[in-house]
């Protein structure tokens, strides 16, 4: 089992996208795939259609109990262990906790031989939930978008990167991301250009494209399952191939 954690603690980097949508296209592909929802909005949890859910369906008991996994729900193909807001008050009680920050690396543990891969959408911060997510991870995937602001964020990524290996000597970043890139915009063609520079190993850039992103979140599906073989499935097939390849995991885009 493969666990990835998928962080950029600035929001709107494009994390939960590529959880719900790279995470579908693999499961399609035949494998064993469950999400990990860590972020208090629960974003992707919305995103996959999933309403209803209750703290104890959340990854709260693991962090402050020390609690197995709970049973995770099945949507689109995926196990899912969803989010819910009062999981942010985790945040303070995992603090008074020797060894909470592990505790999900612990448990995932418990299940390594009933999936092929984990992937965790990391909330926005640099708190104890993106901790969490980080010290379980073997493995980050890092979006970046084509702006200034993710060139300014890069500083804050690699110094959080050091603090976790302290802690995991042999956490790795798998893939950068550049997300919502638009090659019509020079700023973009440059912000990519830095990053091809001085990031490896460096993905595709995944193009703007709004109008399928937005539609298919408000059905509460992947862009696979809503639009298969729309540009934007494009996009993420071939995001798809490069995750699979930086981990070492077979994908085949079917015609």
């Amino acid at each position: 089992m493969k666990t990835v954690t998928v962080f950029n603690h600035a929001g709107g980097a494009g994390k939960t996208s590529i959880v719900r949508d790279v995470g579908y296209e693999l499961a399609q592909a035949g494998h064993r795939v469950m999400l990990i929802d860590l972020d208090p909005q629960a974003n992707l949890t919305g995103w996959l259609g999933v309403e209803g859910v209750t703290r104890d369906e959340t990854v709260y008991p693991v962090a402050v109990e020390g609690s197995a996994l709970p049973q995770p729900r099945l949507v689109h193909g995926l196990s899912l262990i969803p989010s819910h807001v009062s999981l942010a008050v985790a945040e303070g009680q995992m603090m008074g906790r020797v060894g909470a920050q592990v505790r999900l690396r612990r448990a995932l543990h418990d299940v390594r031989d009933a999936y092929d891969l984990v992937m965790i959408d990391s909330p926005p911060s640099l708190g104890q939930l993106s901790i969490l997510g980080a010290l379980a991870a073997d493995h980050m995937i890092v979006p970046v978008p084509t702006r200034q602001k993710g060139l300014d964020a890069m500083p804050g990524l690699q110094g959080a990167f050091a603090e976790y290996r302290e802690v995991r000597p042999d956490l790795t970043v798998a893939l950068y991301v550049p997300t919502f890139y638009d090659a019509r915009r020079l700023h973009d063609r440059d912000v990519l250009a830095d990053l091809e520079a001085f990031l490896s190993p460096l993905a595709s850039p995944v193009p703007q494209r709004e109008a399928v992103w937005l539609d298919s979140t408000a059905q509460g599906a992947p862009v696979g399952a809503y639009a298969p073989k729309s540009p934007v499935h494009l996009d993420i097939q071939r995001l798809s191939r490069d995750v699979a390849q930086a981990l070492g995991m077979s994908y085949e885009v079917t015609a």
